[in-house]
Order: C-alpha cells, then sequence, then structure tokens
C-alpha cells in the first residue's frame, strides 16, 4: 500500500446515491475512490421519481440540464376507485427551487448519466466488480480490506473518511453492528417494468388503483417505459404470480394489451420502515437505503438518500481543507433524520390510503375524499400534511438563536449577475457560504475576515454590479421580507446558518476559517 492507495473519501456502493457522492466530492477537488461489487450499472429499474430539491443537487455537480432531458415532468398523483373513478388528485407544488416539482425517472438513465459525470474527475477513481470485506477504523483513517472479483485478488486501501452508500443490506452498516430498527410489510409487491409500443389515454399519469381486490400502482416512466406494481394477496403464492402468463392477466386488468407494451422484466419486493440507529460510527457514515428504508408511495426513497449526500459531503470537504472542525460531521444525522422520519410517515400514510382491503372502509374513503375535494384549499392541505415536507433543518449546523429563516432552504430563483447573464442562483452562490443581503451594506467583519462573500440583492429592474445581483421577479427578496430578514448567511446547501433584520449577524461557527480549496 502507497500513497496511491490512500483517499480523503472512500465511497461504498455505486448506486445513485453513491455517483452522486461521488461527483459533490470529485468537483471539490477531493481524491475519492468509489467500490462497487457489480460490474455494471442494475438493469432493473426501482426508484421512479425525483423532485426540485434533488435536482438542486444534482445541478451542483453540473449535471441537472442533461438529466432533466432525460425525465418526463409529473401531473400529480390522481387516486382512481375500482371503477377508475378519480375521487382526489393531488398537484405537485413548485417550492421555488428553479426545476420541476415532479419528474418522473428511468432509473438505469439516471445512474448512467451520474457515472458518466464522475468520468470528468480525474481524482475520483472507480473500482467496479470489488467488494468490502471488512472495514478497520484507525485513528487518522480507515483501512479498507477488499476483493478484486475479475481477478481473484485482496487489496488494502485507506481513506481519511467512509461513506456506506451500499443500499438496504448494507453490509458496513452489518460489520459496524449498527441496529437496523423498524418493520417490514407482510405483503410481498411484484413490480412490472415495461417498454411501450402504443400509446394509450392516461399512459402519462401516476395513477394509484385504490381498488381493494387488487391495489395497483400505475407509473409513467421517461424513455417510452410505464411501470405497474400490485401486492400479492394473502392467499397467493408470489411464484405463480411470477410467470409471463400471469402478468399479462393483471395488466390485461388495466386494460393494456401486447400491442401496447413489452414486458422487460419483473420482480418481488417487500415494503421496509427502518432507521439506523446511528448514522455515524467515528470516520464512517451511512447513507441513503444503508441509514433508512421506507415504502415508495411518495417517491421519496432515492431522494432521501441524494439529500443525504448533499448534506454531508460538503461537511467532508470542510473538515478535510480544515475549514472547519470535526465536530461539524455530529450535524448530519441531527439535520437528516428529522425530515426522513416525516417523509416516512407520509409515506406510510399515503400507502394507508391505497391499500384499503375492506370494501365497505373504502367506499367511505372514496366519498369522503370527493366531497371534502370540493371544499376551497383541501386538496393543498392534503398535499401539503400528506407528500414532501418542506426543506428545513431545526437543529443541527445552524445559529442557535431562533429567527424565522433559520434553517430553511433558500428559494433558487433566476437571477441577473454582475455580467449581466441571466443564471439561477446557486450557480452564483457556487456551492460557498454566502452572506445575502436586501438592506443597507454593514460591515459584518467576522464574516468578511472568514473570507465569505457578501452580495447585495436589488430589486428588479435594478443594473447588475460588482458584489450585487438582480432578483429577476423579486422572488427571492420577497422570500426574505416574509422571513422577518434582511441579511442572511446561506450554507454551501443552500440552507440558511444565521440571519437578521435590525440586530447584528451572528459570527460565523466556532472554528470556522477560510476556504481554501476550489472546485474542480
Amino acid at each position: 500500500m502507497d500513497d496511491s492507495s490512500t483517499y480523503d473519501v472512500a465511497i461504498v456502493g455505486y448506486g445513485p446515491v453513491g455517483a452522486t457522492a461521488a461527483n459533490l466530492l470529485g468537483r471539490r477537488g477531493l481524491k475519492v475512490v468509489v467500490i462497487e461489487r457489480d460490474p455494471d450499472i442494475y438493469f432493473r429499474a426501482r426508484a421512479i421519481s425525483t423532485d426540485e430539491e434533488v435536482m438542486r443537487i444534482w445541478q451542483q455537480i453540473g449535471l441537472a440540464e442533461q438529466l432533466n432531458a432525460e425525465m418526463q415532468p409529473g401531473c400529480g398523483a390522481d387516486f382512481v376507485d375500482a371503477d377508475g373513478r378519480s375521487f382526489v388528485k393531488l398537484l405537485p407544488a413548485d417550492r421555488g427551487n428553479g426545476h420541476p416539482p415532479q419528474q418522473f425517472i428511468y432509473q438505469p438513465a439516471v445512474d448512467k448519466t451520474l457515472r458518466a459525470g464522475v468520468d470528468r474527475f480525474p481524482n475520483v477513481t472507480v473500482l467496479l466488480r470489488h467488494e468490502c470485506l471488512r472495514l478497520v477504523p484507525r485513528t487518522d483513517d480507515v483501512e479498507l480490506m477488499l476483493a478484486d472479483l475479475s481477478e481473484d485478488q485482496f487489496k488494502r486501501i485507506r481513506a481519511t473518511y467512509v461513506i456506506a452508500a451500499d443500499g438496504g443490506s448494507s453490509a458496513v452498516r452489518g460489520q459496524l453492528g449498527i441496529g437496523f430498527t423498524g418493520s417490514t410489510y407482510s405483503e410481498r409487491w411484484i413490480v412490472i417494468d415495461t417498454k411501450v409500443l402504443r400509446e394509450w389515454p392516461g399512459h402519462d399519469r401516476l395513477r394509484f388503483h385504490c381498488n381493494p381486490a387488487r391495489p395497483t400502482v400505475d407509473c409513467p416512466t421517461p424513455l417510452g417505459h410505464h411501470r405497474w406494481e400490485f401486492p400479492v394477496r394473502d392467499e397467493e403464492d408470489e411464484r405463480d404470480l411470477l410467470t409471463e402468463d400471469a402478468i399479462w392477466k393483471v395488466l390485461h386488468g388495466q386494460g393494456i394489451s401486447k400491442d401496447d407494451v413489452e414486458i422487460i422484466g419483473f420482480a418481488c419486493y417487500s415494503h421496509h420502515v427502518r432507521f439506523a440507529d446511528r448514522w455515524r460510527v467515528g470516520r464512517i457514515f451511512l447513507a441513503g437505503d444503508a441509514a433508512h428504508a421506507m415504502p415508495p408511495w411518495i417517491g421519496q426513497g432515492m431522494c432521501a438518500g441524494v439529500r443525504d449526500v448533499g448534506n454531508l459531503c460538503w461537511k467532508l470537504e470542510a473538515v478535510l481543507t480544515g475549514a472547519m472542525p470535526e465536530s461539524v460531521l455530529d450535524s448530519y444525522q441531527a439535520e437528516r433524520l428529522p425530515h426522513v422520519r416525516e417523509v416516512t410517515q407520509r409515506a406510510v400514510k399515503v400507502g394507508r390510503l391505497i391499500i384499503e382491503r375492506n370494501p365497505l372502509r373504502a367506499n367511505i374513503r372514496n366519498h369522503f375524499f370527493r366531497a371534502a375535494s370540493r371544499l376551497p384549499f383541501f386538496t393543498a392541505w392534503l398535499r401539503d400534511h400528506r407528500w414532501l415536507p418542506d426543506a428545513r433543518y431545526r437543529a443541527g449546523l445552524l445559529t442557535s438563536d431562533r429567527h424565522p429563516a433559520v434553517g430553511w432552504l433558500i428559494p433558487q430563483p433566476w437571477v441577473v449577475d454582475e455580467k449581466g447573464d441571466r443564471v439561477r442562483l446557486d450557480d452564483v452562490l457556487a456551492g460557498g457560504w454566502t452572506v445575502l443581503h436586501i438592506g443597507p451594506e454593514s460591515l459584518w467583519r467576522s464574516w468578511r475576515s472568514a473570507g465569505v462573500p457578501v452580495i447585495a440583492i436589488a430589486p428588479p429592474g435594478s443594473a447588475p454590479a460588482p458584489g450585487r445581483i438582480v432578483d429577476r421577479d423579486g422572488t427571492l427578496i420577497r422570500w426574505i421580507q416574509t422571513k422577518k430578514a434582511t441579511v442572511v448567511v446561506v450554507r454551501p446547501d443552500g440552507f440558511v446558518y444565521a440571519a437578521a433584520a435590525d440586530q447584528p449577524l451572528p459570527a460565523p461557527p466556532a472554528g470556522f476559517t477560510p476556504r481554501v480549496r476550489q472546485q474542480a
């Protein structure tokens, strides 16, 4: 083992979460190694959707436009009864992140684009057909014992930190003896992936067929694909359903024939609600399904994992470059776990709505939601309380004062930068700490001395200038005013660390020093 086998960060697992982490760290100039057992991208689509906040993370790595082009914008979720009649429809809400609020994905295509993004960085090494057999924590790093499955050899490498993004059956989590508490649903679900040969009415809509006899998820996926999911009944044997004849019987029940689709594959899965007891053991971190598992009803499994590494990777870079003390890494689980729990609870509640098996209760459900949907604001309330919660942290790496803006993800409108170009806000912030203000200039000496840029936000119609951007439609200014602030400090991940109006701006975090490493 020599210097070439010593890394800043080792990532175990090369699904969308691991690939996102490799892009984030590679772009920040860190020396990274990715360890993946499989020789190629997994052929079966698993994740089916993404949202605007995740697209914003992928924007940080310069892949948002390419990924957007490979996705299909969503039209909401339609809940229909046994006769196919809608009883409630949830439309996605635009939360101002600069991307479509809901999009359907074909995961193999997303994986391919994310991995191609990693190939841009010579500082990232990818080891396919390698398995992490053992991790040995040491004082200053972690030693990883690897099996090279292509040559039947063993290797040892070292990394200062390790991210385990190796899925729900995480071998790393098992090696560390971390509990994975929660429950597994007794029902098994059959998932059918198809290639569309001929489009049919409603092929581009997400529908939850809430039929007590056979609940079914009917989901569009881009690039000419479509998916169905249905549970195995108690009296059924899943092996009898995992045949083409049985699959076609279900599809025929949905009005789909062999002229409409070609079956690509089908499999049986269990749904879980589980959380790892600890997301950090020394220098090793769990992310994605290795840290948490949730049912698929609101399409947030993969998204939650991408949010995990979006939170963790900039903190790892700050610690590795000496910009912040190692204690900031303790904020990872403190910030992410409450949000993941809330998302999981909402997914469970939506699932209960879909899979009601009692015909009488299902009939009451249908009548209730049809009547309630006529009431003003009911569907908006339902969306806000059953779909994706706000992007907000209530504890973690945040200033101790309780200003209303602290902990929120700042919106991302289109702005005019100092050169006069129309760009998204995050492209101006460039993944670093930034002070944004709409009030009069102040010294904010502690932040300036720490090397943090200060940018004024000018109202629509203003002229751009050095140190000033123009809020083209006033979205950003209105948001800051709504939060009763005139100045906010934005972290590298877009969340507000501190804010103020008529009082002094809180100082930087303890141990904060100027950032010295530039993005690749």
